[in-house]
């Protein structure tokens, strides 16, 4: 069985991953989360009492504490998802996404690497560091042909991207000069359960529920390819465990969507699913605002490596996950949105102390 740590686990996409780790898989869980805005316990409260999770609330810019946590769980992987992720922060206030992104990445790689080294020859080959990234690293695509692969140069246009594509090349550095074992993964949007509110799909639905205006970029031209976060958890999985050494699998979910066409469909699965009083349809709230500095048009990508090197393809379409999505907000409207919403679950710590 492996001993996996997760950092950011729990935030959207890396509770996604500890919770598939726990239900689906016999391995052992350690979650590393600091508990920033976005981290919230209630997303990891399907798996607490589990005898195989452990959470230790920690900042990956701590490095005695790092320490600490890799001497007392022992792993034998690292998934790394900790992370700034939201382009308007950055733009707002870049200072700790640089922080968290390269500082707090470099910590973890040190980490890692002084753990490494401890090993036995097979403990050793059986280690991996997997660090998960952006597809927002490559910048944007021009022609709708081209396709974001693991060749792609980089050239991020926010400081958010710009962070994580630092971190990707300290990823790769701490593999050609220590020889850590590092594999790399670059993702497109992700949606689904538990996605924290300021980001667009779950932005829409509970806006949309209590009449409030849905604030689009521009005309929501801008083009986005969007994964189910539970089929990119499964992906990530995969990589952890049997992802080679040194390589680089982007992961997409084969589902390009102008922005518009978004916000459209999710109006219209309201209109079927919750209608509005009035009778009206929730696209009458739609408003189109000024767009932000720097957004790319089109991010699209090949994920054809990881489906050939390791059987990997999603299990949803967009129109079956985006359903699944607008059910689960629907159903936790009173609860987990309400208390997100509120900020209560900043309260609640599961033991954590606070």
């Amino acid at each position: 069985m492996n001993r996996i740590i997760v950092t950011g686990g729990a935030g959207f996409i890396g509770s996604a991953v500890a919770r598939h780790i726990i239900n689906d898989t016999p391995d052992t869980v350690c979650v590393v989360d600091k508990l920033t805005y976005a981290g919230n316990l209630e997303n990891l409260a399907p798996i607490a009492k589990s005898d195989r999770f452990k959470f230790e609330k920690v900042d990956i810019c701590d490095k005695v504490e790092l320490d600490r946590v890799f001497a007392e769980f022992k792993p034998t992987h690292v998934m790394h998802l900790a992370a700034e992720s939201h382009v308007d922060r950055s733009i707002d206030g870049p200072g700790e996404f640089i922080q968290t992104n390269i500082v707090g990445t470099y910590t973890l790689l040190e980490a890692a690497r002084k753990y490494y080294h401890t090993l036995d020859d097979e403990a050793k080959v059986a280690f991996k560091f997997h660090h998960i990234s952006t597809d927002e690293v490559y910048g944007d695509l021009n022609g709708p042909e081209d396709f974001f692969r693991e060749t792609t140069p980089y050239a991020p246009s926010s400081p958010y991207s710009a962070s994580k594509a630092s971190s990707d090349h300290l990823v790769r550095a701490w593999k050609r000069t220590f020889g850590l074992p590092t594999v790399v993964t670059n993702c497109s949007n992700n949606y689904g359960p538990y996605h924290f509110p300021e980001k667009l799909i779950p932005l829409v639905i509970l806006h949309a529920l209590d009449g409030k205006e849905l604030p689009v970029y521009g005309e929501g031209l801008q083009i986005r390819d969007w994964l189910y976060v539970e089929d990119h958890a499964r992906a990530l999985y995969l990589v952890a465990t049997q992802g080679v050494p040194g390589e680089t699998y982007n992961i997409g979910g084969h589902n390009e969507k102008k922005n518009i066409e978004v916000v459209k469909t999710i109006c219209a699965l309201l209109d079927e699913l919750k209608p509005r009083i009035d009778g009206k349809s929730y696209a009458e709230q739609i408003v189109h605002v000024k767009d932000r500095p720097g957004h790319d048009l089109r991010y699209a990508i090949d994920p054809s490596k990881i489906a050939r090197e390791l059987g990997w393809k999603p299990q949803e379409t967009f129109e079956s996950g985006i359903r699944k999505t607008v059910l689960w907000y629907l159903e936790h409207k009173d609860d987990w949105c309400a208390h997100v919403l509120s900020g209560s679950y900043k309260m609640e710590r599961l033991g954590t102390g606070e």
